[in-house]
């Protein structure tokens, strides 16, 4: 059995189907990693629950059978995915020790990690044109914007984001890996494999780079756009309650945006620019970039949405909630 130095060093080298990978916890703090795993199980129990009583709330009232909260309902199933993705080996390292992963596990979590990760983005972009048909438009938003439309959409987030990293992926598993197989993160990200392979990785990374710009590109322009629209029709507004009405429909959304794009960009300059930083640095940046938007957006939708919070508090106080309606 090969020892940690020489996976560290790459002394031992493998190939395809046999290789296997060794995730990284904290390095440092490995003593306390049982402490540490009480506030990441903190934070997975609030994405999970808190995105699933989403989904329930939506499907119960049906108030909320609407363009905008079908959309909020598939960012919820998105940010659940998401935390489901990655759980399994942060809970192996933090609660048992458990390093190893086989190359097939890698690639299968590294398939749902960024397919859920570019979903989330394609939703905030169906949200953002929601937002703006309703404001620009609003006469015509329920003829637009119809049940249909919306199941169309859906499934073109779907199909659009499920087919592109299997390109990739499909190469990972006839990939060398004499290098060093210790990855730098608690679960699999492509990035961080393909620089242990000793092989040719360009289509790898000029694919990553399409990906980037035709994906989170598109995305990002496209929610710069929709903004604009609304900006300048929200100008037009001559009374200051309209301004301020029509603005805070959309602060949920801005906000679900900046915690999926900031942390998201933060992480990309980390590995451009901060290379040979602290691995901390790194790992909390990791753990942000895919933690903390299925933790906040349920929290934020919560305070900043009237009927979802309603939904809530009929959870957590039901016989509160239906004197106050006697």
């Amino acid at each position: 059995m090969a020892t940690w130095d020489s996976l560290k060093t790459g002394s031992n080298s493998s190939t395809g189907h046999s290789a296997s990978f060794y995730l990284t916890g904290i390095p440092g703090y490995e003593n306390v990693h049982h402490f540490i795993s009480i506030p990441l199980c903190v934070f997975y129990l609030i994405g999970i629950v808190g995105n699933s009583t989403i989904l329930h709330i939506i499907h119960m009232d049906k108030s909320l059978h609407e363009p905008m909260y079908y959309l909020l309902a598939m960012l919820s199933l998105t940010d659940i995915g998401m935390s489901i993705s990655t759980l399994p080996t942060v809970l192996k390292i933090f609660w048992f020790d458990a390093r190893e992963i086989e190359v097939n596990a890698c690639v299968a979590q590294m398939y749902f990690i960024h397919t859920f990760s570019l979903m989330e983005s394609a939703v905030l972009l169906a949200m953002a044109f929601d937002r703006y048909v309703a404001i620009c438009n609003p006469l015509r938003y329920s003829s637009k914007l119809t049940p249909q439309c919306i199941v169309y959409i859906e499934v073109f987030i779907v199909i659009r984001c499920s087919i592109v990293t299997p390109v990739v992926l499909a190469r990972i598993p006839t990939f060398s890996f004499c290098h060093s197989h210790v990855l730098s993160y608690s679960f699999c990200l492509h990035q961080d494999v393909i620089r242990l392979a000793c092989a040719d990785i360009s289509f790898n990374i000029v694919y990553g780079f399409f990906v980037v710009a035709f994906y989170w590109g598109v995305d990002s322009l496209g929610v710069f756009l929709s903004y604009a629209f609304i900006l300048h029709a929200v100008l037009g507004i001559s009374s200051q309650g309209g301004k301020l009405k029509a603005l805070n429909t959309c602060v949920s959304h801005i906000c679900a945006v900046l915690i999926l794009y900031v942390p998201m960009i933060g992480l990309s300059l980390v590995h451009r620019f901060a290379k040979h930083s602290s691995a901390i640095i790194h790992i909390t940046m990791a753990n942000v970039y895919l933690l903390v938007p299925p933790v906040l957006n349920p929290i934020i939708y919560s305070i900043k949405t009237k009927q979802i919070r309603q939904g809530f508090l009929r959870i957590l106080s039901p016989n509160r909630i239906g004197l106050a309606h006697t």
